[in-house]
């Protein structure tokens, strides 16, 4: 695995670089060896996030951890992405190292709950009106939503807005 390590807001030192590359190749056993990790090592004020993103040939794996250390954040975002593979194992096991799995299965306890597949509990129906995105985000506001489904009034698509962890909004529009 080819793991390419960048810097934020901080200075990445040989150190923290081989640290983070020691990790992060805990995770070679799932992945084929041209697999490339991405890791994004950012501070923000006290905030110290560390991103890792992982594409492979049928999708990608994708974990973030925001602590006040930079080695609890790695430790952290490492075992989440394992974690990640090993709750969605039966899914990835097509497009990743399936001999990882079986090596792996007998040092890996989880808990039955976790091993059910989630699944749809509620249907929401509702009527979708043309708005702006300004319209949408009071909308989303007044409702105290984290996103909200509407048609945009410009382009008639139906586009999606969320509301990002820094405060800011994310607008989803279909491709043309």
């Amino acid at each position: 695995m080819r793991i390419s390590i960048n810097g934020k807001n901080i200075e990445v030192s040989d150190y923290l670089s081989d640290l983070v590359t020691k990790k992060v190749s805990k995770l070679d056993k799932y992945f084929p060896e041209d697999t490339e990790a991405h890791v994004t090592l950012s501070v923000e004020k006290n905030r110290h996030i560390v991103e890792i993103t992982i594409p492979y040939s049928g999708g990608i794996i994708r974990g973030e951890e925001v602590s006040g250390d930079m080695y609890a954040s790695i430790d952290t975002v490492i075992a989440k992405v394992e974690k990640q593979i090993m709750r969605h194992r039966t899914k990835l096991e097509k497009n990743l190292r399936a001999e990882a799995f079986a090596a792996h299965e007998a040092s890996y306890a989880v808990d039955d709950e976790e091993e059910e597949e989630h699944k749809v509990v509620r249907v929401k129906r509702f009527a979708i009106k043309p708005m702006d995105v300004e319209e949408a985000v009071l909308q989303m506001e007044l409702l105290g939503h984290s996103f909200y489904v509407f048609e945009n009034a410009e382009d008639g698509e139906v586009n999606v807005l969320y509301q990002r962890k820094d405060g800011n909004y994310g607008l989803i529009e279909p491709e043309k």
